[in-house]
């Protein structure tokens, strides 16, 4: 993977063809083709997809709940994992040590690793970079990515039966798209410094939703909060790709974590600083069965949470499934790139939204559709439509 002069992460052949049997292996796994979500016999939720459980809490541990984005659950179930043998390793991603806003894949085997990985990271990651060492190791690993991490190695384990042996615990956590590392970038010169002078940069973390703090090299420490950082920056750098996924939430893994976001009188999050609560999907009966293990030896506290709940705290993920519809549609009438989505609901999200909202977003598309035809001279063909947009499984 090459991070290019944008910000982002982008597959690097180093100038060779792939050969036809790597082609199609990436097509078979890649989720920028597009996802088929199967329920099956779960409770489905139009928004959040098939559960089996959905839950608010906390990590017990009061320094792992403080260091993580929300309530530290996700973060307590990996030190339980590890902590109980069910996993080995935890195979995650955390601050690149070479470059602080960056980041790197980590494999945590102790609890003050995982606490030190805590945190959300709205950077380029590739996790799925470098598994084929999981995958030889024959170790135990619980893997944590993004939705669309989750997914690619889901379709890989149907290819690759050392996936689920190397794999037993896949978590994930709501994802609201990955910004550009431009957008670090500009964080830190709206805080007056820059790369050069940060030693260490925090995101999110160290409180509730936590400011976007970073430590210089003369160890001065400044810092923006989360509703500037993320609302007023990072948000806007969101790469085009993440703005057509349905899945933000997590559809394929075993447990996912969310922010547990108290709202005001119009149902909207607010973000003052308050002690971290995650909400919490078990998708599978295995996630079901580590959270209950984990609220039995007192890793973590939990109490129900209703869907609907849930959904209101998160006005930005309803926001993304109910415009996928009108979006891709666009695309297609365009005749740009366009992931094929199958079990997600799409066109009855969209008419949740209303014909307004979905023509705003319709069109919206359009115009940037044709200002990127325009910007490269003509309309992809079919060959170059996959180069472009068939995106490496970890983007």
């Amino acid at each position: 993977m090459r991070m290019t002069t944008a910000g982002v992460l982008r597959p690097d052949t180093g100038g060779r063809p792939l050969p036809s049997p790597a082609r199609d292996r990436i097509a078979a796994i890649c989720p920028g083709a597009g996802l088929t979500l199967e329920g099956g016999a779960r409770p489905e939720h139009p928004l959040l997809g098939p559960y089996l459980r959905i839950s608010a809490g906390h990590a017990i541990d009061p320094e792992l709940r403080r260091a993580a984005s929300s309530g530290g659950v996700l973060s307590a179930m990996l030190v339980h994992l590890l902590e109980t043998g069910t996993v080995a390793r935890v195979w995650q991603t955390g601050p690149d040590p070479a470059r602080p806003i960056a980041n790197s894949t980590v494999q945590s085997t102790t609890a003050n690793e995982v606490k030190a990985a805590a945190g959300s990271r709205y950077a380029p990651s590739a996790p799925l970079e470098g598994i084929e060492d999981a995958l030889t190791s024959g170790l135990r690993h619980a893997f944590v990515g993004k939705p669309c991490d989750v997914a690619a190695l889901r379709a890989l384990a149907h290819l690759d039966a050392r996936v689920n042996a190397t794999f037993p615990v896949i978590l994930s956590f709501f994802c609201a798209g990955v910004p550009s590392l431009n957008g670090a970038r500009t964080v830190l010169s709206a805080l007056g410094t820059s790369e050069a002078e940060t030693a260490r940069f925090r995101y999110r973390g160290d409180g509730w939703p936590g400011y976007a703090t970073a430590t210089l090299r003369d160890g001065r420490a400044v810092r923006m909060s989360y509703a500037d950082s993320w609302g007023r920056i990072l948000s806007r750098q969101v790469q085009h790709r993440c703005k057509l996924c349905p899945d933000g939430v997590g559809s394929f893994a075993d447990i996912v974590c969310a922010d547990a976001w108290e709202t005001d009188d119009r149902g909207y999050p607010v973000f003052e600083e308050r002690d971290g609560l995650s909400a919490a999907i078990a998708r599978t009966p295995l996630g079901a069965r580590l959270l209950r293990d984990a609220e039995i030896a007192g890793a973590i506290a939990l109490s129900p949470l209703d869907p609907e709940a849930l959904v209101a705290m998160q006005p930005g993920q309803v926001r993304k499934r109910r415009s996928a519809a009108p979006r891709l549609a666009a695309l297609r009438i365009a005749r740009q790139p366009a992931p094929v989505f199958s079990g997600f609901h799409l066109w009855d999200n969209a008419r949740r939204a209303g014909l307004r909202a979905g023509l705003r977003e319709f069109l919206g598309t359009i115009r940037r559709a044709a200002r990127r035809a325009i910007g490269r001279g003509r309309v992809p063909s079919t060959t170059a439509r996959c180069s472009q947009h068939l995106q490496h499984p970890s983007v």
